[in-house]
């Protein structure tokens, strides 16, 4: 079902200041939507796909309340503490919001209006499969950034870092392929492994300010993005100005 063939219809989602943004959501949670790639970015990097049904977390009580809209299901709140990737003798403490959407979901045809996981945007190995989202790649990519990514000032070259990490080597081959893809000329790092097991790769830090600022540019006319996360890459961006100065 193409995009123009699902019909669309618009979702409350509360924003950090308690207000009521309107989120456009396809009838459709496979369908081609901008909403739909943007929720199935965030599951591919923070969320579990089983027969039994989706969990995803997000750190960003807004984004939280999108993926919600766009898919159902219910949201619980918990403070976490966990280990940096890059380096686990470092910890940080931050809010986790837990979409959980069970299998029936009020649905007798099953998960999402499928009978399975292999009727969601994956393959029998665990691979997703974005081909319906290929004219989202921007929603699909903040989608994704949000999930696994992170963004940092670097005070040692006064520069903004972008990086993706992941325990599936291949979930962040397909982010590099998106990234090919993206109208923005973005080098980036070969994939390492990280010290607790993964893997990440970094956006060359010469672009990351022009790629960042793609990522996030029609951001509020979709009310698909973390606030927290666009302010903190907004923050990074106005500590390397002030850096040059």
């Amino acid at each position: 079902m193409s995009d123009a063939d699902a019909a669309s219809e618009v979702a409350d989602a509360a924003d950090a200041t308690g207000s009521l943004a309107e989120i456009e959501v396809p009838a459709d949670p496979l369908a081609g939507h901008p909403a739909s790639a943007y929720f199935w970015g965030h599951v591919a990097g923070s969320g579990d796909v089983s027969d039994g049904g989706i969990e995803v977390v997000a750190n960003d009580e807004e984004s939280a309340q999108v993926l919600a809209a766009v898919a159902g299901g219910d949201l619980e709140h918990d403070t976490t503490t966990r280990e940096y990737a890059h380096d686990t003798s470092i910890t940080r403490t931050e809010d986790e919001y837990t979409l959980t959407i069970d299998s029936d979901n009020g649905n007798e045809s099953g998960l999402l209006g499928r009978s399975g996981a292999l009727g969601l945007p994956v393959d029998g190995r665990g691979n997703y499969r974005f081909g319906a989202f290929s004219e989202y790649d921007r929603e699909l990519l903040r989608g994704l950034l949000e999930g696994c990514g992170t963004i940092c000032f670097k005070s040692s070259s006064g520069t903004v870092g972008i990086s993706f990490v992941h325990d599936d080597r291949a979930l962040l081959e397909c982010v590099q392929e998106l990234i090919d893809d993206c109208p923005i000329e973005t080098p980036y790092d070969e994939l390492s492994e990280t010290s607790s097991g993964g893997y990440w790769f970094g956006v060359d830090d010469a672009v990351a300010l022009e790629f960042g600022t793609w990522l996030y540019d029609d951001c509020e006319e979709t009310g698909l993005f973390a606030p927290s996360r666009r302010r903190k890459l907004e923050r990074s961006l106005e500590q390397a100005e002030a850096y040059d100065e």
